[in-house]
């Protein structure tokens, strides 16, 4: 029996108890998600209670947004598209062509990650401006975002090669590297932001300075001598069909993430337009929130991931309808706590980030409202994102983008035409009822049929 061999025979995604399974993949993505989010939420929490920048700061932070989701789908794409073919075949017992994902989807990484920064750097102020950014936040915007563009390729890489660690068998290892990186961002932004007083520079600087960090420590996994899979020049070649089916199979996950800067960038020019910057900075907390409170079924649904590939590719069928119903359950549950909580203290949630009182005000309006509809987006991201960890990439794509693009941006342009600032507030419920009412119908019409 070759090495190879003994690894499929052993690898407990193939008769390991499914729950065991879940919990062991799933809490440290959890835990790493929540730990990757900081980056963002804790910058937000700083400057906004930084008295040099404030509201105005978090404002420049919500105009920054889509750009930076830019960033991160890239991760996304190659990341999760080349793991999703790497689990795949692990799980088929082909693992030159899983070694050979690796090595392609770093490749891409690398170059676009690359690309993103050149091309950002040269159109920053236009990119700024088109997202939404009035005369007086663009100073802000721009001090930041110069800084985060150098520090893209440490991003994508390190993203992208989180989701390869969990697909070796390695979450803990995955937590850890995110864990460490959100470390150090959460020790260097108070001291660059209030003892240095280098304002929105010291963020940005604490923020590359952390993704570097964790880049180093997940790639190193993949360079070690010993490791069962490796990093390897010969691999690195681009195979255009191989690179088309990691593209392929991450492009769902890829378009959730650009849709939603291109959500935030319409989103944002209607909230400038109705509500002023006081909207931009409001909707910028509650997009915090929002991510707090959904990351953990992020989290789930990329333990997810690595359980139901290896599962479908070894036609184990009973397996995936099983770690996907208790996923759903799971998922579910978070929504509905996360949906109690935004009903219980939110003031409290609000009020982390900016105690100014109009802003706290308009912050807990608009939280209540727009995740009105927040315990069915648990089944709605799992039941989605099924179909990609499959490898029906079409299907996970259309439901993946049937919330973000088919439904809520017309909804927000159409609303808030008839109703203002509060016809923006409920496209967002609206989206989500009809998105899980269309997901059920396909994911249970295909579970129905799928036996072993």
């Amino acid at each position: 029996m070759t090495k190879t061999d003994k690894a499929f025979r052993d690898n407990p995604l193939g008769y390991e108890k499914i729950s065991k399974l879940l919990y062991k993949f799933s809490l440290p993505a959890i835990i790493g998600m929540f730990i990757n989010a900081l980056y963002n939420v804790v910058d937000r929490i700083f400057i906004g209670n930084s008295p040099d920048l404030g509201a105005n700061g978090l404002a420049a932070l919500t105009i920054c947004f889509p750009a930076m989701i830019i960033m991160m789908s890239t991760g996304i794409l190659f990341g999760q598209g080349g793991a999703t073919l790497f689990s795949i075949n692990l799980g088929r017992q082909d693992y030159e062509k899983a070694d050979k994902a690796l090595g392609n989807a770093t490749s891409l990484l690398i170059i676009f990650g690359l690309l993103i920064t050149v091309f950002g750097e040269i159109f920053l102020n236009k990119i700024l401006v088109w997202f939404g950014a009035s005369p007086a936040i663009l100073p802000h915007a721009k001090e930041y975002m110069r800084i985060i563009l150098i520090g893209t390729i440490f991003q994508v890489i390190g993203m992208g090669m989180n989701n390869f660690l969990r697909a070796d068998g390695k979450p803990k290892l995955s937590m850890v590297t995110m864990f460490f990186g959100a470390g150090i961002n959460i020790i260097l932004d108070p001291i660059f932001i209030y003892v240095f007083r280098m304002g929105m520079s010291g963020a940005a600087i604490a923020t590359i300075t952390s993704q570097f960090i964790s880049m180093v420590w997940s790639i190193h996994h993949f360079l070690k001598k010993d490791a069962l899979h490796r990093i390897q020049a010969k691999y690195m070649k681009l195979d255009a069909s191989l690179a088309l089916e990691i593209t392929s199979l991450g492009m769902p996950g890829f378009l959730i993430q650009l849709f939603s800067s291109i959500l935030n960038l319409i989103l944002n020019r209607a909230l400038l337009e109705y509500g002023g910057d006081i909207a931009v900075s409001g909707m910028g907390i509650v997009t915090s929130l929002a991510i707090l409170l959904v990351l953990p079924v992020i989290g789930l649904n990329q333990g997810l991931q690595p359980i139901v590939s290896f599962n479908y590719g070894a036609r184990k069928f009973d397996r995936v309808k099983k770690a996907a119903m208790l996923t759903i359950v799971a998922a579910s549950c978070i929504t509905v706590f996360g949906f109690v909580l935004t009903r219980i203290i939110p003031d409290l949630l609000v009020s982390m980030f900016n105690r100014d009182k109009e802003l706290v005000d308009f912050g807990v309006h608009a939280l209540q409202t727009w995740l009105m509809c927040l315990p069915l987006v648990g089944f709605q991201i799992i039941g989605s994102n099924f179909f990609q960890a499959i490898g029906l990439p079409k299907r996970a794509m259309f439901l993946s983008l049937l919330r973000q693009v088919l439904i809520l941006i017309p909804a927000i342009i159409i609303l808030s035409n008839m109703y203002g600032i509060n016809g923006i507030l409920f496209a967002a419920p609206l989206a989500d009822l009809v998105a899980a009412i269309v997901t059920a119908i396909f994911f249970f019409s295909f579970t129905k049929n799928l036996t072993d």
